[in-house]
């Protein structure tokens, strides 16, 4: 087995202009949720798979009894209005394990995507706090000072204040090993205590997305599992603090 393996599932797609919006797992599981509803919502069709050595050494059990590799996918959707424009998704169930996959899997995608001739690529994860968050609010990073300003406009927010920051992962190699490659990268991460899957803020990097890409989707799914998510929280916080209680009463015993 070569170390990347790309299995076509259609013919390759004729796309005009297109961008390509990542959203693999990572912190709260925000991207991949993003993108997984937005190809749900508006039936965005697969093309290609991606497997790799770099990823877990694993298969994953379907409900019919069937197994199924581990594996990265592409889907397309061409757009249906004169303000849109042609996507490639990327999304799938890991990212590498060590920093040479990352890089060999990354390069491997700017590849794909070139053939495709993408010249703009939105990366799309979660920010880590540590703590619950009503309202999350969108931190971006782009690879050119002026899209800042067209970021902004569309309601994303950028921390000026802490410098030395990073990436992780495919979010920010697409966007470093993309720019040696002249495309243009943005990344948008939705704030999120970060140790739960992370509807809510999945939710709000959508918001943002739809008006970058004047496409509007339905979020109630989304809304719905927050809320199931939230009550996990809950029910976390409450075990948590009932362990506290004994551990402090056990203190008094003897």
């Amino acid at each position: 087995m070569d170390y990347v393996i790309i299995r076509k599932i259609n013919k390759q797609p004729k796309l005009k202009n297109p961008i390509l919006i990542e959203g693999l797992p990572g912190i709260g599981n925000v991207g991949k949720l993003a993108v997984e509803h937005l190809i749900d919502n508006i039936k965005a069709s697969k093309f290609m798979e991606l497997y790799c050595k770099d990823f877990p050494p694993q298969v994953f059990i379907n409900s019919d009894g069937t197994t199924e590799l581990v594996k990265n996918e592409f889907y397309y959707w061409k757009a249906k209005k004169k303000n849109q424009r042609d996507i490639i998704f990327l999304t799938g169930d890991y990212q590498g394990l060590s920093s040479q996959g990352q890089y060999e899997l990354v390069e491997k995608i700017l590849d794909i995507i070139e053939e495709n001739n993408v010249k703009e690529i939105y990366t799309l994860g979660g920010y880590g706090l540590g703590h619950e968050i009503k309202n999350p609010k969108v931190l971006c990073a782009t690879t050119d000072k002026k899209l800042v300003k067209i970021m902004k406009n569309f309601g994303a927010v950028f921390k000026k204040n802490e410098p030395g920051g990073g990436i992780v992962g495919a979010s920010g190699l697409l966007l470093g090993l993309g720019k040696l490659r002249d495309m243009q990268g943005i990344c948008l991460m939705g704030e999120t205590p970060g140790y739960l899957v992370d509807p809510k803020s999945a939710k709000a990097v959508l918001k943002i997305l739809m008006k970058i890409t004047n496409i509007t989707i339905n979020l109630s799914a989304l809304e719905e599992k927050a809320k199931e998510i939230q009550q996990i929280a809950q029910q976390l916080k409450e075990i948590e603090s009932a362990s506290i209680e004994k551990t402090e009463d056990l203190k008094y015993i003897g």
